[in-house]
């Protein structure tokens, strides 16, 4: 069983993800609207393609920082079930030792599973942001030559 220090330190840890995260969001759509407000009342031309690239990377950027947070959720959630099976209190199964074992040999499937997702997810919602920034920076060069 962890002690208090360690729990306190996983609780510090996981918001400081989480803020991290949120802010990318926010970076994000603040970045897409920085380029709509740059853009307002332009023309469509073809040199405006970079920074259309950048603005269709932010929404992927966007959307992918969703995703991680759903499965962040979706590991919380597996590891409170994780943790009602293993104290015996999940109703489906009970005190029953082997049911117990299966049981927790899937959750912890799902958790590393819904983990793998949540690093992924992350890693290209980071990647996106920083490609959305160089093809905007492209555009923006593109514009004062």
């Amino acid at each position: 069983m962890p002690s208090e220090q360690q729990i306190e330190v996983y609780r510090q840890h996981r918001t400081a993800q989480e803020k991290y995260v949120y802010f990318l969001l926010a970076a994000v759509g603040a970045a897409i609207a920085l380029a709509v407000n740059q853009t307002q009342g332009a023309k469509l031309a073809w040199s405006q393609l970079p920074l259309a690239c950048a603005v269709a990377l932010w929404a992927l950027s966007f959307f992918f920082g969703c995703r991680h947070l759903s499965y962040v959720e979706s590991t919380l959630f597996a590891n409170a079930a994780l943790l009602k099976v293993e104290a015996g209190e999940n109703p489906q199964v009970g005190m029953h030792p082997e049911l117990m074992t299966i049981a927790s040999e899937g959750i912890r499937e799902a958790i590393e599973s819904n983990s793998n997702w949540a690093s992924r997810f992350a890693h290209w919602q980071f990647n996106c942001l920083i490609l959305g920034a160089i093809s905007y920076l492209g555009w923006h060069v593109f514009e004062m030559w």
